[in-house]
């Protein structure tokens, strides 16, 4: 099968490449999960370039194009996953483990100053 269009052509506006390169390091590869769709040489992510692409070419913000894409694959696609309900835990699980080490640190110099 032939890869997108435009999944390894850069657009011929520079101004608009940039801002569509900007967007494509800030979505997960669905298929990779550790690499930016930008990185990967997944067929998944090509095809993603190809729609961030076509879409900025279009005249689309990259806001725009990115909330596309998390509507079409949910909050996994983006790297800053936006606050709500569903994604609340991988905002407040580090504070609250941050908070369970302090407390734990300072029990445990009150326990050797005694």
């Amino acid at each position: 099968m032939p890869t997108a269009p435009l999944a390894n052509v850069q657009l011929p506006d520079p101004a608009q490449e940039a801002k569509a390169k900007a967007l494509m390091e800030t979505l997960r590869c669905l298929v990779c999960q550790g690499q930016s769709i930008a990185d990967s040489n997944a067929d998944l992510a090509a095809d993603m370039r190809s729609l961030v692409r076509q879409r900025i070419q279009a005249g689309e913000s990259p806001e725009a194009v990115r909330a596309w894409l998390i509507e079409r694959y949910g909050n996994w696609v983006s790297y800053k996953p936006q606050l709500g309900a569903d994604t609340a835990i991988l905002w407040l699980a580090p504070l609250v483990l941050l908070a369970i080490g302090g407390v734990i640190a300072l029990g445990s110099l009150k326990r050797r100053r005694r």
